[in-house]
């Protein structure tokens, strides 16, 4: 054997059989010794409570790394365009990154129960440290869209591989209050994004927004990479289904493209978008085909059955969606209706934006207390929907719509880390990092279409041209207020019943017990 002689490892039964009985047992199978002699999938001794702090701490670097670059490049694309001379492509600095990044979300995940969660966390980093080494030594456009979409591969693996190793150091129990912190390190990344960004790009140089990667990418490994030693080693080493995986990435990309192209670039029933809708509607008819062949496909569509999986992604995916839809066309409404200005309307999304980290915040803190821990984000996403129903029959003061939209954001922000939590409880440990990635690939799908149906929503009903990336100004010129007023009951319905789906979702999403301690107090990442 390899660690312990059998003696040792079953001392009791080694002793209470006497020789002559022993010797008329049969021999151990050589299939039974290969297993009696592999390796513990857990450590000898568990981690420490510091040694569990530098881990979430070291992943709470890691996600800040990701949430920072997504708002941190937006403020710097003037500057960008004026030093390459090149305006029009700049949507694509953005769009190249959403592309990847969405792409390869359930590629991560699913690597990760393959070849490990140290290997797939170094991966994603190189390549993001990789991409944004080369988006700052970017001679022109094409090669920093390029780059950006290098960067977008390790930055679209992080959310998943994060998500997946704080599955290893916390129970289902506790593990809801960590989601929390997370959420508070996409608030961060939010504010201060833009402000790093347009401070860069103003006093010092645009590049600074990608340099600024390297040492954030290197400390967060130095902290993380000692302890995953000490992990638990939940992936089990199989053939990798690329056929499946691959199909699955185009039909994503084909489909973000139409939901970013469609309505703005390109008239949804142009040949062009229906042409990319056809294919793309293809390509994942040829993934279900190929997964249900496949002796172990990319992504097990029996895993994405059941009681718990489908309730608790489309609750998240519309919490979210709802959550971004509004955030993106929020700005419109300020400017036009209540006459702010730009920064004040930037400033009127906090409350819909950073309110939500509360509600994931208390939904968290309370799985760790109760048993029933499904109630806190049905009765959250209930009054976050009567909250978005009131503003959809009502045209409310300044002060009182952002009361609203904080009770909104806090009401939609419970559904989250339950989520989350939910479906990872749901599958085998050697799922969750299929799982999880195939949860952030969800969102992020649902996010884009939310964002481009609210879009469609308001050009309907208004009949006008709405370009959001030409700035607020410039797409709300000619109309009226009332008008204004009028099209967004119809954005504000859409997302009351997006809350109202997802409070429905949570309602039918079976509660299934959480392993780990029933706590009076949570456990706090500082003493």
């Amino acid at each position: 054997m390899n660690k312990f002689d059998r003696q040792s490892r079953y001392p009791a039964a080694s002793q209470s059989l006497p020789e002559e009985i022993a010797a008329e047992l049969p021999a151990i199978p050589p299939q039974v010794q290969a297993i009696d002699d592999a390796p513990s999938l857990t450590p000898s001794v568990p981690l420490t409570p510091a040694e569990v702090r530098t881990i979430l701490m070291s992943l709470l670097l890691t996600m800040f790394l990701a949430a920072l670059d997504q708002t941190i490049v937006a403020t710097a694309l003037p500057t960008i365009g004026r030093e390459f001379q090149d305006v029009t492509s700049l949507s694509w600095v953005i769009t190249a990154y959403l592309l990847a990044s969405t792409a390869v979300a359930p590629v991560f995940g699913t690597l990760c129960d393959i070849y490990g969660r140290r290997s797939m966390i170094i991966t994603a980093l190189s390549l993001f440290v990789v991409g944004s080494v080369v988006c700052a030594l970017a001679p022109n456009m094409p090669v920093l869209i390029l780059a950006r979409g290098l960067q977008g591969l390790g930055g679209g693996g992080i959310m998943p591989v994060v998500q997946t190793v704080i599955s290893d150091v916390v129970s289902p129990r506790e593990r809801g209050q960590y989601q929390a912190y997370f959420s508070g390190v996409w608030l961060l990344a939010g504010l201060l994004g833009p402000v790093i960004g347009g401070f860069f790009a103003d006093h010092l140089h645009w590049s600074m927004i990608f340099w600024i990667n390297v040492p954030l990418a290197i400390a967060a490994l130095a902290l993380l990479l000692p302890k995953m030693a000490r992990l638990p080693v939940y992936h089990r080493l199989r053939k990798v289904d690329w056929a499946g995986g691959l199909l699955l990435m185009a039909s994503a990309v084909i489909f973000m493209l139409v939901l970013t192209w469609g309505g703005h670039k390109l008239a949804w029933l142009s040949p062009t978008i229906l042409a990319m809708l056809g294919s793309g509607v293809a390509l994942g008819l040829g993934f279900v085909w190929h997964a249900r062949r496949a002796d172990e496909p990319f992504l097990p569509l029996s895993l994405m059955g059941g009681a718990v999986v489908p309730y608790g992604m489309l609750a998240s995916g519309c919490a979210l969606g709802a959550l971004i839809g509004l955030t993106v066309h929020l700005p419109l409404y300020y400017e036009l209706v209540y006459h702010l200005t730009p920064s004040e309307a930037g400033l009127g999304l906090i409350p819909i934006a950073a309110i939500s980290t509360f509600g994931a915040a208390i939904a968290g803190r309370t799985m760790a207390r109760v048993k029933h821990y499904k109630r806190v984000a049905i009765v959250g996403t209930l009054i976050g929907t009567i909250a978005a129903a009131v503003m959809t029959v009502t045209t409310p003061s300044l002060w009182v719509l952002l009361v609203l939209l904080s009770i909104f954001g806090i009401g939609l922000g419970t559904a989250f880390p339950i989520s989350v939590v939910s479906l990872q409880n749901a599958v085998d440990r050697s799922q969750i990092g299929t799982i999880t990635g195939a949860m952030n690939f969800f969102r992020s799908m649902m996010s884009s279409f939310t964002v481009a149906a609210f879009s469609a929503i308001l050009l309907m009903v208004l009949g006008a041209d709405i370009s959001l990336a030409e700035g607020a100004h410039g797409a709300v010129s000619g109309i009226a207020e009332a008008d204004m007023i009028h099209a967004f009951r119809f954005v504000y319905g859409a997302a009351t019943a997006m809350l109202a789906c997802a409070s429905v979702c949570m309602i039918l999403m079976e509660e299934r017990p959480l392993a780990g301690p029933s706590r009076s107090e949570p456990v706090e990442l500082a003493e």
